[in-house]
């Protein structure tokens, strides 16, 4: 805990953002960092609450009193220990994660959290700064070869625990750069890949071998894998988007969110356009907006498309709009549905909730607008919810570009899992335990997205750490990894 009337005397306060009309200019993260004595009196406000439901909150399990202790004291090196003794990129999370840790803290009872998200990243930028971040190297080497296919998020926790176990750990990434969802999925604006390339450098140095444009299962066989290594963990994502089958899906200018997305981080990270858009730019300047879907994929979409210079954005979402605050009584300390405005949203965008897309309108075979439906969701006799149209409800909107961000059905079939031929389960993600990640097949291990489906980065991190305890167990008999 901090100080034991923090709660009591210091107000809540969290990092501010730039100004919109100023960061709309720009591609860089516009999130202003707290100075270390803010940060400090803000983690005194941590509670001595007796159950620390934000460990439960957080998926990780971050020991999130006791770096907050460590933080109000001013040792902040002996915090960032204990932060990464549960999550190997606190950089990541601290700017990404949703922060449920913050919707458990027992002050969120009366809207006042612990600015949780603030101090673990603050925390971690300082070992930055101050140079305690160094790679770890084991003392032993096993002489056990692991392949880690993958290298976002879950993949690149995996290799890093992997290594420091003394594993020569090889990580091949189908992409040109290593990073996965972190580097292609997310936009600048919201994580530097500068945050990725020091964290790589370090796991570089304690042992771990990158390999890019390496698709398994298509350029190098699963078999070769089996071969090479004394075991191999997938970790390749949930990467099958969920289409939209509509009149009009056909038409020019309707695209899947991450491929204009992973385009935008192309040229930002120096690509020129024949590199960054082979298949041709998807580009938002002076065009109609539509992104269908209201999840965090939609809203990158959306602050994407304001710094290309949209004329305008729109969100299409099916659910209703959920309530400006939540239930404490019925939603705390559990992650409550509430009414949610997003960094990107706040610089421009309409949303038309319970909404529907029907038919997509062309003209000389390019998207020119997008007719839509209100809905209701009723309730059937066993709970299950659906939608129903509204008759007479009927809208169209100009559309110029429309953008599918209704999230993943899983991982992508054809390539390694097909190769590879290891069991699925009934959603299609490859079906593994969360107890000792062991796919049906033997030395053959699954984690983050491509096992448990779409999900969040810090899950990710979550899968890769306990992945690699259990590839450790299955090499060595035991294992001193933490799970």
């Amino acid at each position: 805990m901090g100080k034991v009337t923090g709660f009591l005397e210091v107000d809540r306060k969290d990092r501010s953002y730039e100004k919109p009309e100023e960061r709309l200019k720009h591609w860089h993260e516009f999130v202003k960092p707290f100075k270390p004595a803010e940060t400090s009196t803000q983690a005194s406000r941590c509670m001595d609450c007796g159950i620390p439901f934000c460990h439960n909150g957080c998926p990780v399990n971050n020991l999130i009193p006791d770096w907050n202790n460590l933080v109000y004291h001013d040792d902040w090196r002996n915090a960032l220990t204990v932060l990464h003794s549960t999550n190997n990129f606190p950089e990541f999370t601290g700017r990404v994660c949703p922060a449920p840790c913050e919707a458990a803290c027992t002050l969120n009872i009366q809207d006042t959290p612990v600015t949780i998200k603030t101090i673990e990243c603050e925390t971690v930028e300082r070992g930055w700064e101050e140079g305690w971040i160094v790679p770890v190297v084991p003392v032993e080497k096993t002489g056990k070869r692991v392949a880690v296919v993958g290298s976002g998020p879950a993949g690149l926790a995996a290799a890093q625990q992997l290594a420091r176990a003394g594993h020569a750990v090889t990580v091949f990434e189908k992409n040109d750069r290593i990073g996965g969802l972190l580097r292609y999925g997310i936009p600048d604006f919201k994580l530097g890949k500068q945050r990725i390339d020091r964290r790589l450098k370090q796991m570089q140095a304690e042992g771990v071998e990158f390999r890019t444009n390496v698709e398994v299962g298509i350029t190098l066989p699963v078999s070769a894998l089996l071969e090479n290594f004394h075991a191999v963990v997938m970790a390749g994502g949930a990467e099958a988007p969920r289409d939209l089958p509509i009149e009009g899906r056909e038409l020019a200018g309707v695209h899947f969110a991450m491929e204009f997305l992973m385009q935008q981080n192309k040229r930002n990270a120096g690509d020129d356009e024949s590199r960054a858009a082979p298949q041709g730019t998807i580009g938002a300047k002076g065009k109609h907006v539509i992104v269908i879907g209201g999840g965090d994929t939609g809203s990158d979409c959306v602050g994407t498309s304001n710094r290309q210079g949209a004329a305008s954005v729109t969100q299409i979402e099916i659910l209703p709009q959920p309530p400006v605050k939540e239930n404490k009584g019925t939603t705390w300390p559990d992650w409550p549905i509430k009414l949610r405005v997003s960094s990107s949203q706040e610089e421009g965008c309409t949303t038309e909730w319970a909404s529907m897309a029907r038919r997509l309108v062309g003209e000389n075979g390019k998207v020119k607008g997008i007719e839509c439906v209100r809905v209701e969701w009723q309730t059937d006799g066993q709970g299950r919810r659906s939608p129903k149209t509204v008759p007479g409800s009927e809208f169209t909107l100009p559309a110029d570009l429309v953008l599918l961000a209704m999230g993943f059905t899983g991982p992508r079939q054809a390539g390694m899992l097909e190769q590879a031929g290891v069991e699925l389960d009934a959603r299609g993600n490859v079906k593994a335990t969360e107890k000792d990640y062991k796919t049906s097949l033997p030395r053959i291990f699954a984690c983050g997205d491509m096992r448990r489906g779409q999900s969040l980065v810090v899950w990710a991190i979550r899968e890769g750490r306990q992945a690699a305890r259990a590839v450790d167990e299955f090499l060595m008999g035991s294992s001193t990894l933490p799970r």
